[in-house]
């Protein structure tokens, strides 16, 4: 007995929306899905599960106001249709106060809502360490990085531009930043001509560097809790080459990091490389400027 060629795709049309809902839910027990598909693990640093929760319970709130909203609007349509041999407009309304009021009040009450959550995240991610472990001098310039370690009164080499020939990914070949596992770490940001923003991808944190404003203004607080090397960039235009401004973060254990700590000073890279580096022609301007504005 042969399937009428009608009910034959009306079945094959609700098997294939039956696969949808099945597919979400299988892919909704992965890592990535329950990360939000951030960059990165969860536990990279002390700020990554702030950013983590925060981002996927605001997309939780999201998708359960849109799903209502898509209810309540499909509702409307169905229950207010244009009924068959109806004559005329329906009854018109000038206004509807109860209505107009929850329609205020709810968006409001979730924006406030976001707000606290986000703002009590920013305010923990922002505060400082009154001694941090490690201190780092952070210097954006065009197009690459210069890293000081601060307490131990050494630098790594100047950084150099990374190259997309094919080969810019190889360790040696970009500013590298060694960072110790478990230690409080301030990162402390500069600019040394225009404006950058130093971002370390899995990190899920960034921060813009502005010329001629003093170092301790701008800078990242953070404790690594993952060992392994991450990807950084400058997440600001700032020229021709902005896309080749790469570096790479090495979280490493303590005795790994002092060894490397070792190896710079045997080098000879002892010193900071601080303002005397920088070429912003509109530098004495600003300080200048900056000195006006202060008490």
């Amino acid at each position: 007995m042969s399937i009428p060629r009608r009910n034959t795709l009306g079945w094959r049309r609700w098997a294939a929306l039956s696969v949808v809902p099945a597919l979400m839910a299988l892919t909704s027990c992965s890592a990535e899905v329950q990360r939000g598909w951030l960059p990165g693990e969860r536990d990279t640093t002390d700020h990554t599960p702030l950013v983590t929760d925060l981002w996927v319970n605001s997309w939780i709130a999201a998708l359960i106001i849109g799903v209502i909203t898509w209810a309540l609007i499909l509702w409307c349509v169905i229950a207010y249709r244009r009924r068959k041999n109806t004559e005329g407009f329906p009854r018109q309304m000038s206004y509807n106060l109860p209505l107009e009021v929850f329609y205020l009040s709810v968006p409001l009450m979730i924006i406030m809502v976001l707000f606290v959550f986000t703002d009590r995240d920013q305010r923990a991610m922002d505060d400082r360490f009154e001694d941090p472990d490690v201190v780092i001098d952070v210097r954006g310039k065009q197009w690459a990085w210069d890293f000081n370690y601060v307490k131990e009164d050494v630098h790594e080499d100047p950084g150099v531009q990374a190259h997309l020939d094919g080969n810019w990914g190889t360790p040696d070949r970009l500013p590298t930043l060694y960072l110790p596992v478990n230690k409080k770490v301030e990162l402390q940001l500069n600019s040394r001509d225009v404006q950058h923003s130093f971002w370390v991808v899995e990190f899920m944190q960034k921060r813009d560097l502005y010329p001629g404003e003093n170092q301790y203004n701008r800078y990242i607080d953070i404790v690594p809790t993952r060992t392994g090397e991450y990807t950084g960039k400058c997440a600001e235009l700032c020229g021709e080459y902005h896309s080749e401004m790469l570096f790479k973060v090495r979280v490493v254990t303590e005795q790994e990091y002092n060894n490397r700590i070792s190896e710079l000073r045997a080098k000879g890279n002892t010193g900071i490389r601080g303002d005397e580096y920088d070429r912003n022609p509109q530098r004495p301007a600003l300080e200048q400027a900056q000195q006006r504005t202060e008490p």
